[in-house]
């Protein structure tokens, strides 16, 4: 059984069909940057619900968009890379959309994004998966943890380096649904400071878990 067919059996199905914005997604995954998900999306309806469209963000002065996120974390921060970043969008595009990268290659789309300063790889191929379905694999945490755990990646491999990696040997089809399983066993399973390892589905072909298991 593969990797990813174990994680489906363990996790069950991601219940998540991308779609939708690019650049809602942009702010949303913005929004995420060290920040978990609970808080991001309760951020992103705060920014939402205060400033209903994307001029009235770009328009409202900064200390106004982080006192709408700032329970969230990192406002101070958050606001300014959001409002500079639709500016840019907006000089590019001469409106705020990002319906032209629906036309582009990946690897444009990628250069794109990260030519915007504040977005990373992590956060460009984010809104390449989720939004626009591309088979871009983001590199967060959980993922650059847990593959280099496995072995899958050189143990010093940077996040940047490991998305080429996985969307190399993966199907294409399996790209979103195992960047999914892999947060998830990030976060339930291979965590950072007490693994379970008797309870992860990969144990008996991971590098770590083996590692980790003769030490006991």
């Amino acid at each position: 059984m593969s990797a990813h067919a174990k994680l489906a059996k363990q996790y069950g199905p991601i219940g998540f069909k991308p779609g939708g914005d690019p650049l809602a997604q942009l702010v949303q995954t913005i929004l995420s940057q060290n920040t978990s998900d609970v808080n991001s999306d309760r951020a992103y309806k705060s920014l939402r619900k205060r400033f209903p469209t994307w001029e009235s963000v770009m328009n409202a002065p900064t200390r106004q968009i982080a006192d709408s996120i700032r329970q969230r974390g990192l406002a101070n921060i958050k606001a300014p890379r959001i409002k500079e970043t639709l500016r840019i969008i907006l000089k590019r595009e001469g409106r705020l959309s990002l319906a032209r990268i629906r036309r582009m290659r990946n690897a444009e789309a990628m250069d794109y994004l990260t030519s915007i300063k504040g977005v990373g790889v992590k956060t460009a191929a984010c809104v390449l998966l989720f939004a626009l379905g591309r088979p871009v694999m983001p590199v967060d945490t959980h993922v650059h943890r847990v593959t280099r755990r496995l072995g899958w990646v050189p143990e010093k491999a940077r996040p940047d380096d490991i998305g080429p990696v996985l969307e190399h040997h993966l199907p294409d089809k399996q790209i979103l649904s195992m960047h999914i399983y892999l947060v998830w066993h990030g976060r339930k399973t291979c965590k950072a400071q007490h693994p379970l390892c008797a309870e992860c589905s990969l144990a008996k072909q991971c590098a770590f878990g083996r590692k980790h298991k003769d030490s006991q």
